[in-house]
């Protein structure tokens, strides 16, 4: 193993690649299972009692205090009826400020409780076009804004290319909170969040939704096949009220800092959605 840096640029260097790679949060050498901790007192009474002398009574105070990692009663619930819990909330938002008060005090997705940030939008909530991904990244959390990493900086140059910026588009993911290390959003952490994504998407009211990716045009528009297969095809989003939008898929500028070959399909879907606002598609 090669010893650990000393200078200062190289120990700088070193903790960049670890936020790159995701690690964001140093806690031990050894693993806890916090979510583990309140429920540790399971075994019978008195098997415990057999099998080991009673233990001194710890403090009072220490007895009452919580776990800093348990979770509210509400992200712990079933996902079914969390889910119904978020669509009851995110109905009764009347505008897109309400909505974001609500998010903020929602506790019924853990992933509130490992982010640092919630990420609800960024630019013009009345602009034509509304552009959704995923989930927020490590800048994004650290911000509290949707797409300010590297993807986010490839974003506004593809939108630059057609003569667009933030103050003309609203942008925001499907998930608001990041998952920890970058990972994918699970399938109940998506069902909990995106009836707060629909409402937000109603209440902006756009005439254009861009997916960013293929889990963004999945969940809106129900589409099946993979990104590759459905970007640059036009579908309709349709709101709980009943209105109509159109809505391109597209590929995540995060993949494309992957695949930069790909990025003359991002082109040619960016170029799509300019002939449409021209009324021109």
């Amino acid at each position: 193993m090669q010893d650990a840096p000393s200078d200062r640029d190289a120990l700088q260097a070193l903790l960049d690649f670890h936020v790159e790679a995701g690690v964001d949060l140093a806690l031990d050498e050894t693993p806890h299972d916090r979510f583990a901790e309140p429920k540790a007192e399971r075994a019978p009474a008195g098997a415990a009692q057999a099998a080991a002398p009673k233990a001194s009574p710890a403090p009072a105070a220490s007895s009452a205090a919580p776990s800093p990692r348990a979770l509210p009663k509400a992200a712990a619930g079933a996902p079914e009826e969390v889910a119904g819990l978020a669509r009851e909330q995110a109905r009764h938002a009347r505008s897109l400020a309400e909505l974001e008060a609500i998010l903020a005090g929602f506790d019924g997705c853990a992933l509130k409780f490992s982010a640092k940030n919630l990420a609800f939008a960024d630019g013009n909530p009345d602009g034509r076009v509304m552009l959704v991904g995923e989930a927020p990244g490590a800048d994004e959390d650290r911000i509290g804004k949707p797409f300010m990493g590297r993807s986010g900086q490839l974003l506004d140059r593809m939108l630059a290319t057609i003569g667009l910026d933030r103050t003309q588009v609203y942008v925001a993911n499907i998930v608001p909170w990041r998952p920890p290390g970058n990972r994918t959003p699970t399938p109940q952490e998506i069902a909990i969040c995106k009836p707060f994504i629909a409402r937000q998407i109603e209440l902006a009211s756009p005439e254009f939704v861009l997916c960013l990716g293929g889990p963004a045009a999945q969940n809106l528009l129900g589409v099946k096949d993979g990104i590759l297969r459905t970007r640059g095809r036009w579908f309709t989003y349709r709101t709980e009220d009943g209105r109509e939008i159109r809505a391109l898929p597209t590929l995540h500028p995060a993949y494309l800092l992957r695949q930069p070959l790909q990025k003359r399909l991002g082109w040619r879907d960016f170029q799509a959605l300019r002939r449409a606002l021209d009324g021109r598609e």
